[in-house]
């Protein structure tokens, strides 16, 4: 089993995209990850959609609101 890296609704959190991947875990679906450098240091994989991944580049900010997706910034 896998580790989903999908954000809590109630998160917030905003930073740096450090790296960009993409797999299919399940053997299925296409899942899309950024490694972000969050602001408070730590550095986090999380999943995010297509759309997203496809417009961020490495060094570009994006913010997650709670109650809504990660976006670029």
């Amino acid at each position: 089993m896998f580790t989903s890296h999908k954000p809590a609704p109630d998160d917030a959190w905003d930073g740096i995209v450090e790296d960009k991947s993409r797999g299919m875990l399940d053997g299925a679906n296409m899942y899309h990850f950024v490694k972000v450098r969050r602001t408070d240091g730590q550095c986090v994989k999380v999943r995010v959609d297509r759309a997203l991944w496809k417009s961020v580049a490495v060094g570009d900010r994006i913010v997650k609101e709670p109650g809504s997706n990660p976006a670029k910034a």
